[in-house]
């Protein structure tokens, strides 16, 4: 029997596709982030947990979420829609998933940050991968109201981004966010659309042939299932993937009361720098840069040289102090990398029993290690790279 292997476990074909109908099930349901959901699929699994929400054997924190929508299974038919609209759901379970990106989000604090939950899924138009284009990547955004001066600084720096290899990450919206997302175009770079709603209705309207020229290119994702409207409440909420899947979120305009100051709240919360572009001192587009700058929230940049030494990998001085390349990490990063022993090897079975963690969550946690040339790997294992240099 065909099967695969997920978290070192194989699984029959069939198994894999009842999980996947049951992520897509759920995602219906509950329309957008849902801790008690998340905190039941890790607990039971998610054919379990979807079981359970059909038969509404559930906690109290969930039965108000599931409710409304419970006893609606559009799961064959949502999957159905993105297979004719040459899409695709991308659930924790697909190598696709950028797990090692959604670990920040799983050290939130959900009771602080409702909004703050792991996706569900992800569903996606375009060709590219999502776990490779989130490998190095910028969140670009902005004024919906940008001026001239913004659309040209958003053009220069998404542009030189892209042409050095960096996705560039925003939400297909009027003003800068558009600007970003046709200058990475424009140049044959990658980039990513993040919707408020499902990614068969191009929101705004008006940007359909942007939008597809995303999907033709690049990719467009959204957490909410085929049809879904956009509602105030979905904006806030996506920002936070908008934050999740770039390195560092930029800036390019905002006024005082921009939304793109919610992206920075996410970044700055995620771990991830937060940058600002300056603008004319009397330019009501720009108060909000201004106002992130002058309180510490964001970093001033001006080009894409800046924004590289702030969102690239660490750079660590070299001289007379001894200092320790990975003191910087923190959670399940820290304790993974702290498993590895300073001489030799070891599998990611055995991490995973040292570490305490799920298999999952290590394999996610050493492709970002890698990234960060802390860790390598061959036939043995993985192993240590960095060592401790002198400053």
């Amino acid at each position: 029997m065909a099967g695969c292997a997920v978290s070192g476990v194989v699984r029959s074909a069939g198994d894999v596709e009842e999980a996947r109908l049951a992520w897509v099930y759920l995602s219906r349901v509950v329309q957008g982030p849902c801790a008690p959901l998340s905190a039941l699929i890790g607990s039971v699994g998610v054919r379990e947990a979807a079981r359970a929400v059909r038969e509404y054997e559930l906690p109290d924190a969930l039965r108000g979420p599931v409710a409304a929508r419970r006893e609606i299974d559009m799961a064959t038919a949502d999957l159905e829609t993105m297979m004719r609209l040459g899409g695709r759901v991308i659930t924790p379970d697909d190598p696709e998933w950028p797990g090692w990106r959604m670990l920040g989000l799983n050290q939130l604090d959900t009771e602080r940050d409702r909004d703050g939950a792991v996706p569900l899924v992800l569903w996606a138009r375009g060709p590219l991968s999502l776990q490779a284009a989130s490998e190095r990547a910028v969140a670009v955004v902005g004024s919906r109201c940008s001026t001239g001066y913004g659309v040209q600084v958003a053009n220069e720096i998404s542009s030189d981004l892209a042409c050095r290899g960096w996705t560039i990450v925003s939400g297909a919206a009027f003003g800068i966010d558009a600007a970003a997302h046709r200058a990475a175009l424009a140049v044959g770079g990658a980039t990513v659309a993040v919707l408020a709603c499902g990614v068969d209705r191009p929101y705004p309207a008006q940007h359909d042939r942007l939008i597809a020229a995303i999907a033709d290119t690049g990719l467009v994702l959204s957490e909410y299932p085929p049809g879904t409207s956009a509602q105030k409440h979905r904006f806030l909420a996506r920002n936070r993937l908008i934050a999740t899947l770039g390195d560092g979120v930029l800036v390019v305009e905002a006024g005082l009361r921009s939304g793109a100051r919610n992206t920075v709240k996410w970044a700055r919360r995620l771990g991830r720098p937060a940058m600002a572009v300056p603008g004319p001192v009397g330019s009501a587009a720009s108060v909000g840069c201004h106002r992130m700058i002058r309180e510490g929230e964001a970093l001033l940049v001006t080009r894409a040289e800046d924004v590289i030494d702030e969102a690239g990998p660490l750079r660590l001085p070299v001289g007379d102090h001894a200092v320790d390349p990975a003191a910087h990490l923190r959670g399940a990063e820290a304790e993974v990398y702290a498993a590895i022993p300073a001489v030799g090897s070891r599998l990611p079975r055995d991490l995973a029993l040292q570490s305490g963690l799920d298999l999952a969550t290590v394999r996610a946690v050493l492709v970002g290690l890698e990234l960060a040339d802390l860790v390598g790997c061959d036939s043995d294992g993985w192993f240590r790279t960095a060592t401790e240099r002198k400053t």
